[in-house]
């Protein structure tokens, strides 16, 4: 009867199944037969559109919100949604818009919580809501965030905090509930890079040390430890197992350029890489694991470390084609790598079990600017040049493989 029968009518006796049966079956489907299928009958909609139908396919594409370790950093929206949505991050369909611009050139640096997004400009970093309806700002700030005499290099939030590191060698915790911060001069030099996690601070500077920060209540502002690097720190970042962070200097000096230390006892843990060539600064590096982490800077390449095969040797590297140094980088903490360029605001897309470049987009080609951040959730990229913020909104119409 199912085969002599119309498609409605086999799509209801299919869907008398038993729901194990039925999710082992439609297991087998791909999204464009699934789409297809969830349009026999009002049942067989009700029943595709179901996270748990599509769980699978979201693992395995990119930035679907689902992490490697399956957990779902996006669960108010459909998993069939975002899937919808993934596909065009795959084929680079997009819509570029303008969201903000300035007059003089900065170095701005952006991060992203929920529906609010942080820039810095100048001395003062601003909090804009995201509308509802999408990816643009609305008009007015949230919030401003002050203290600094010179330019903001970096800053980093937690659930309470933001946290910033300025050119004027300062160290500024703001509450983010309140307008309270607490400042101290953390170095002798701008302090280029800054992590918080787990109640401790680390910060890197151009003074050739990296220092740790209490950010406990009992301990507030109290520098822990004081670690010569020997090299200018660009870029830091604290293991999510709270034991460990790493450094990653300028590889002017014969020391190697990404350095694992212990925050406990201060002692190097291990050097990651042999061989780097002299100037290859490490400029942004991000955790995935405990034991898996990303880094890119000015030889051009990204590299992915995981700890527990060889710190001697990365387990995978992508080069940038035209061999731009790589400014920044962010993951989806599956397959997906976003990278921004050195030149004339490229963006890139790579899928980590590839070798080759995703997509690529090219924000700015007429200035010379570098991507200096970025950020994204599963709809949009955010990416800021030197006098313009940009988004990426991939939320448009479905791309030619659903159809």
């Amino acid at each position: 009867s199912m085969v002599r029968g119309s498609g409605e009518e086999a799509a209801m006796f299919l869907f008398q199944l038993p729901e194990d049966v039925l999710f082992l079956v439609l297991s087998y489907l791909d999204p464009r037969s699934l789409c297809r299928l969830s349009q026999a009958c009002k049942r067989s909609y009700m029943f595709i559109s179901r996270d748990a139908v599509w769980r699978k396919i979201a693992k395995d594409i990119i930035n679907t919100g689902l992490t490697r370790q399956g957990i779902d950093l996006c669960p108010s929206i459909p998993l069939k949604d975002r899937v919808r949505v993934s596909h065009n991050w795959i084929h680079g369909v997009c819509r570029k818009e303008v969201l903000l611009k300035w007059k003089i050139n900065l170095l701005p640096w952006i991060q992203l919580d929920c529906d609010v997004l942080y820039l810095s400009q100048a001395a003062n970093i601003s909090a804009y809501h995201l509308r509802a309806d999408g990816g643009k700002l609305q008009n007015r700030r949230v919030a401003l965030f002050s203290g600094h005499q010179e330019d903001v290099c970096r800053f980093t939030l937690t659930d309470t905090h933001l946290i910033s590191a300025g050119g004027d060698g300062k160290i500024i915790v703001h509450d983010r509930g309140s307008d309270y911060s607490v400042e101290y001069y953390g170095h002798n030099q701008e302090v280029n890079c800054i992590d918080c996690k787990g109640g401790v601070i680390v910060s890197g500077s151009r003074d050739k040390t990296a220092k740790i920060w209490a950010l406990a209540p009992d301990r507030f502002g109290q520098c822990l430890h004081t670690i010569p690097t020997y090299d200018r720190v660009w870029s830091v970042a604290i293991s999510p197992s709270l034991c460990n962070f790493v450094t990653g200097t300028a590889c002017c000096e014969n020391f190697a350029p990404l350095r694992i230390w212990d925050i406990e006892r201060c002692h190097l843990v291990s050097c990651l890489g042999t061989e780097f060539r002299r100037g290859a600064g490490v400029l942004d590096i991000t955790y995935e694991s405990p034991f898996q982490l990303l880094t890119c800077g000015y030889d051009t390449f990204i590299r992915y470390w995981d700890l527990r095969v060889c710190s001697r040797k990365c387990v995978m590297e992508w080069e940038e084609p035209h061999d731009s140094a790589l400014y920044c980088i962010k993951t989806d903490k599956n397959h997906m790598i976003a990278s921004g360029s050195s030149y004339y605001g490229v963006v890139r897309l790579w899928d980590k079990r590839k070798t080759r470049c995703l997509q690529m987009f090219q924000l700015a080609p007429t200035t010379s600017s570098p991507v200096y951040s970025l950020c994204f959730n599963t709809t949009h990229l955010y990416a800021a040049l030197a006098s313009v913020l940009y988004s990426l909104d991939f939320r448009s119409a479905a791309s030619q493989s659903w159809k």
